[in-house]
């Protein structure tokens, strides 16, 4: 039973501290987040191509290579 009320106190305690922490966090303007958005999909997008490339690139390679 101890156990239990000390679980109980030590995740009221992780909620609170937690709640206290994310009033501390300096939240992006929403068009930072649109900004910021906009960044991440570029780069996905050009590292998918990149390494849709190396791919193609190394199927070919190794194709030559496995036909010879």
């Amino acid at each position: 039973m101890a156990v239990k009320k000390k679980q109980q106190k030590g995740l009221s305690k992780f909620y609170r501290e937690t709640s206290a922490e994310l009033k501390k966090v300096s939240w992006p303007t929403r068009d930072e987040a649109i900004q910021l958005t906009r960044v991440v999909l570029i780069v996905i997008f050009v590292m998918g191509a990149f390494l849709g490339l190396l791919d193609y690139a190394f199927t070919q390679l190794f194709g030559l290579i496995l036909s010879a």
